[in-house]
């Protein structure tokens, strides 16, 4: 347990999700296991008592947006409800614990609160103090959990801010400060890519070793978290992709080969976006093919002009054609749902295109240099143009 601990821990700390002396894990074991000893254990230790869980993770993120979510949400308010598509699939919505409730009152309080919320929900945010997550079987399950929060709390206060303008006292200021240290750009500094067309049949090997490390590379870059997006290449036979529910930072062992003509199995454990790739490659010369979930690229995609509109289920329902950065912004269930019908035709004149609330797909006819190049491309003009316009607000 102790080396899962220590994985996750040293995940957090590359992705800098996690204010470094935050991170405290918890495992049930025949006694609860901490990954340091701090004055959090009782009430962790209680709350394993209350939870049919193996692990916690209790964490503050490195940027503020949770609590200033918190801060500005009305009086009385008990949850947030992002509507980008991983806290949809993945969350549903978040909980959270004001700090009024907690403050001063005995850690017991606090354990019964947690425990009452994590029966409902993945994780929980406490104002002032940080985010607890639960695993129910593996520490990796905890460590999505609070990936998944720091995710959508930065698209959801990024997007309130164009939508509803800065608040809180000081917000702004406070905004500008952090937005000038910590937000990086992507680029493609330090990356080497194998140049296309990659092997395939008996020198397959070569595929399997590229999309590892693009995979990698992926998640280095800050383009997705690591247990979300997928990536895939194909041969002019069979598509080789990432399995459902892998870490793209972890991919060895974990790519299906799947015959284009259905002969074999081995799509059952591949990605859901499976049809999707499947649908892109039918339509285009294309050999390689990105998802990830770059977040301004994310937060754009949801900003919408229109005032009348009636939908209400936006990432799946919007008929609206509409682009941003140049870049195409389509709406469709994930999955064997709409997007393998909109993606591919978007993607056909600019390589790349943005699904609303989801993430961005980018192909190229060789490799994936080109296809990395569009997405991180697409998310600094994303990037750009966010902070021209929260800056007129």
């Amino acid at each position: 347990m102790r080396d899962q601990i220590e994985k996750y821990t040293e995940k957090l700390l590359r992705d800098g999700t996690a204010i470094p002396e935050s991170i405290r894990f918890y495992v049930l074991d025949d006694n609860v296991i901490a990954g340091k000893d701090d004055e959090w254990v009782p009430v962790f230790t209680e709350v394993f008592t209350g939870l049919n869980v193996t692990a916690l993770l209790f964490a503050r993120p490195s940027l503020p947006f949770a609590d200033m979510l918190i801060a500005r949400s009305a009086p009385g308010l008990q949850r947030l409800t992002p509507k980008d598509s991983e806290t949809k699939t993945f969350l549903h919505d978040i909980p959270f614990i004001r700090k009024d409730r907690w403050q001063g009152r005995p850690n017991q309080d606090l354990a019964k609160d947690l425990i009452t919320l994590l029966r409902e929900r993945k994780a929980v945010m406490i104002e002032g103090l940080g985010v607890v997550a639960a695993g129910g079987v593996t520490v990796e399950q905890a460590f999505i959990g609070f990936s998944s929060i720091y995710h959508t709390t930065f698209v959801k206060y990024l997007l309130d801010l164009l939508t509803e303008g800065f608040l809180l006292p000081d917000e702004r200021r406070n905004f500008e400060r952090i937005a000038a240290g910590l937000l990086s750009v992507p680029d493609m500094e330090g990356l080497d890519f194998a140049a296309g067309p990659l092997g395939s049949g008996a020198d397959s090997e070569a595929i399997y070793q590229e999309i590892a490390r693009v995979g990698r590379y992926t998640v280095e870059k800050g383009l997705v978290d690591s247990f979300f997006g997928n990536i895939s290449y194909f041969d002019g036979k069979t598509i080789y992709i990432s399995q459902t529910a892998s870490s793209l930072d972890e991919l060895e062992g974990r790519i299906d080969p799947v015959p284009l003509d259905g002969s074999s199995t081995a799509g059952l454990s591949a990605s859901s976006e499976l049809p999707a790739h499947r649908a892109i490659y039918l339509a285009s010369d294309y050999r390689a093919v990105l998802h990830g979930h770059p977040r301004f690229s994310v937060i754009l995609s949801m900003l919408c002009s229109e005032k009348d509109c009636t939908i209400e289920d936006c990432n799946r329902m919007c008929d609206r054609v509409r682009s941003t950065c140049g870049v195409p912004i389509v709406a469709g269930e994930t999955g064997a749902g709409g997007i393998a019908k909109s993606v591919p035709a978007a993607m056909k004149d600019s390589g790349a295109c943005i699904i609303y609330g989801h993430g961005v797909f980018s192909g190229d006819v060789k490799d994936f240099k080109e296809a990395f190049r569009r997405m991180v491309d697409v998310e600094r003009r994303c990037r750009e143009e966010y902070f021209r316009m929260v800056g007129e607000r």
